[in-house]
């Protein structure tokens, strides 16, 4: 038989396997010493990156650069790395990750990808009317300058029935993006295409030919224009015309001036285009007129087809209103025509301040767009030069909404 172990000396054994224990470094026997068993498994519960006697664990910043950790992250940033920061190309406080407008140039920066721009450099951008993001602005969307009979000035040498002082380039460099013009024949006898000319007068009257009073090339006056727009080729440009000639003579008129190579061509009923669009397409001109539609030259728009108006020249600034003059009001595009006729029948030199005046203007364009649910896309004065016709539609132009707060300064 075998030998017996005693009780006594199989516990003297389990004795020294618990004493031995003390001194094993590998209690568990899980291949690891037990001092390192012992020490946090993740490190940020012992790290202390920035020495800051936070540890990272509860630190929000754990390179101290200043930016918060989670930020960093979303940013795509080292947060242990305190020379690694989140990238701001713009220096707006948001990094280039999070901004929709990286460079800050006022334009999205799919939009930029998608026209052809570089969205990371702010030189790289188009300006509208004036502004980047007014390039993102639908056409019946923004508020134009406008002017009534605007050839019709002193500055032209016309002599009688003014409508302002100044002419094509002084509108211009002041603003003005919209000219109401009427376009006669010379005289009864002279009805050439080379006789075209800006005039105003009654042209039923059986007495004076509107030419009569004075005219104005419309060539020269048109060539003008058309070198304007070049020079500034960030700029959409309306017309309305009132019209008395063959719409041949036109034809030629808007093709000699250079004009017609720019012409939009909208159609009833489509969605217009934003200004960035007609700009980047080179059709950056749209013509209405008050003759109706005609297959062979679409791009002279039926005035009151595409658009409406508001009635004019009354006697009494209390007369003025917002109802419908001409046209569809269910259009978009309409103007709103703010002129006083003095007792002559002619435009008033004197109550144009009136009308014109900062205040008074706005608060009638602001009345007008909450009535009609619709900013008015032009307003049309005489004698711009009196009053602040420009300063209001820069403030109109800053406003989304009728009921916005009007900007402090403009």
């Amino acid at each position: 038989m075998g030998k017996r172990i005693s009780a006594s000396f199989l516990t003297i054994i389990l004795i020294l396997n618990g004493c031995l224990g003390i001194l094993d470094n590998d209690d568990d026997d899980d291949g690891y010493i037990d001092s390192i068993d012992d020490f946090p498994l993740d490190p940020k519960e012992w790290l202390d990156t920035d020495e800051d006697g936070t540890g990272d664990n509860t630190d929000d910043d754990d390179d101290d650069d200043g930016y918060d950790d989670i930020l960093e992250e979303t940013c795509l940033s080292n947060s242990l790395n305190m020379s690694s920061i989140p990238l701001d190309n713009d220096q707006d406080g948001v990094c280039d990750e999070l901004d929709d407008d990286i460079d800050g140039d006022g334009l999205p920066n799919s939009w930029e990808e998608n026209y052809g721009f570089d969205p990371y450099d702010s030189l790289d951008t188009l300006i509208c009317q004036g502004r980047s993001e007014y390039c993102l602005r639908a056409y019946d969307n923004f508020t134009f300058p406008e002017t009534h009979n605007s050839f019709s000035t002193a500055e032209d040498g016309v002599w009688m029935a003014i409508n302002h002082m100044s002419a094509l380039q002084a509108q211009w460099d002041g603003g003005i993006r919209a000219f109401m013009l009427d376009t006669h024949h010379l005289s009864k006898e002279e009805t050439t295409p080379s006789d075209v000319r800006f005039c105003h007068g009654d042209p039923d009257s059986t007495l004076f030919h509107p030419c009569l009073y004075s005219e104005v090339d419309a060539y020269l006056w048109l060539s003008k224009l058309h070198s304007l727009m070049n020079n500034s080729t960030g700029d959409v440009v309306s017309i309305l015309l009132e019209n008395y000639i063959p719409v041949e003579h036109l034809d030629i008129l808007f093709n000699q001036s250079g004009l017609l190579d720019l012409v939009y061509i909208h159609q009833l009923g489509d969605i217009w285009p934003s200004l960035g669009e007609m700009i980047l397409s080179g059709k950056r001109l749209v013509v209405y007129w008050d003759w109706n539609f005609d297959n062979n030259y679409l791009w002279l728009h039926h005035a009151w087809s595409h658009s409406w108006d508001t009635p004019y020249g009354e006697d009494t600034q209390d007369e003025m209103s917002c109802i419908l003059g001409r046209g569809d009001q269910n259009q978009q595009v309409w103007h709103l025509n703010n002129w006083l006729s003095s007792i002559y029948g002619f435009a008033d030199p004197i109550r144009s301040k009136e009308v014109n005046d900062y205040d008074t203007l706005l608060q009638r364009a602001l009345g007008c767009w909450e009535e009609t649910e619709n900013r008015p896309t032009f307003i049309a004065v005489d004698f711009w030069e009196d009053g602040e016709l420009t300063n209001v539609t820069s403030t109109l132009n800053q406003m989304n909404h009728w009921s916005s707060d009007a900007p402090s300064d403009i």
